[in-house]
């Protein structure tokens, strides 16, 4: 049998950036946002600052060519730590070169570091042989800060892990994921995932609504600010009743989903036809009205809360 055709269209893959970095001087990087004197005083900046002290660059800048400059290069991503070069005295810093000068592709999808990435990151930089306390320096935080973020994990089970490890979770929310079972910091950390709410606040509300026996300590109470023992119990009973809830809606929403896609689609196609319109708008104006809705919705989500 003859070798079947590949069907990928023809033409070679375009990189995104240039197979090797470049080594600028800072004055030839033009940026395109200005860092505000109250950025300058954030503890974002005091971080990438006090890493770029200890360690320099670990996350290279990303900038494209200048096409009416030739010497120059416009900075996509990076001006925090640009800035940060600048008042350490710096001179020249090694960039990544974009072959895509749009600023929103990095601006606002770069990844950043997760909570429990950071603490990986620390873990093997301790395995490493790097002091704790140069680990610190470089975060711009204190060593019993980097006992914490390294200890982070310790009583979470690997799934719960695995499902908040790319998430911007507090740190504050962990202890509080701690004090339940395995199989409930899976449920919990679920739960984060499908509200997209990591506050510690949020943590305490879910430990309130864990029924005792789901606690790795049973016996300790669970004292929540302004909730009693009562009221906690009913939070128990009506959180295990919204999860009855939610599963049986997630089991049926990509069926419903097609449905109404279909039927959108169909009314669509029956509005198309002038004599089913005109038949509708004499004799079922109410019906029109709403197949028109339908047939004219971008969001099911949109229009089923509206």
């Amino acid at each position: 049998m003859p070798p079947q055709k590949s069907k990928l269209p023809k033409g070679e893959i375009k990189a995104g950036f240039d197979q090797t970095t470049v080594d600028l001087k800072i004055d030839q990087i033009v940026s395109i946002k200005l860092v505000t004197p109250a950025a300058r005083k954030s503890p974002k900046y005091h971080q990438i600052l006090a890493s770029i002290r200890e360690v320099g660059i670990i996350e290279p800048p990303v900038v494209s060519r200048d096409p009416h400059a030739r010497s120059k290069y416009i900075l996509l991503d990076g001006h925090m730590r640009i800035e940060a070069l600048k008042e350490l005295g710096e001179t020249e810093v090694t960039c990544l070169v974009s072959t895509d000068d749009e600023a929103f592709t990095y601006n606002k999808h770069i990844n950043r570091l997760s909570t429990v990435q950071e603490h990986r990151m620390i873990l093997r930089a301790i395995e490493r042989g790097v002091p704790e306390a140069k680990i610190a320096a470089a975060l711009n935080i204190d060593t019993r800060s980097i006992a914490t973020r390294r200890d982070l994990l310790n009583g979470i089970c690997s799934e719960a892990a695995d499902l908040l490890k790319d998430k911007m979770v507090p740190i504050a929310s962990f202890p509080i994921l701690k004090r339940m079972k395995s199989f409930r910091q899976i449920e919990a950390a679920t739960l984060m995932n499908d509200a997209g709410v990591y506050s510690k606040t949020y943590a305490r509300a879910l430990l309130a609504a864990t029924p005792k026996d789901q606690l790795t300590d049973p016996d300790k109470p669970k004292k929540i600010k302004g909730l009693d023992e009562d009221r906690m119990a009913r939070m128990e009973s009506e959180m295990e009743s919204l999860q009855r809830e939610y599963r049986l809606i997630e089991e049926n929403y990509g069926k419903d989903v097609l449905n109404l896609t279909l039927t959108k689609g169909y009314l669509g196609s029956l509005l198309g036809n002038a004599k089913v319109v005109r038949y509708l708008a004499q004799n079922h104006r109410d019906i029109l009205n709403q197949f028109q809705k339908i047939a004219d919705m971008t969001s099911l989500a949109k229009e089923s809360a509206a």
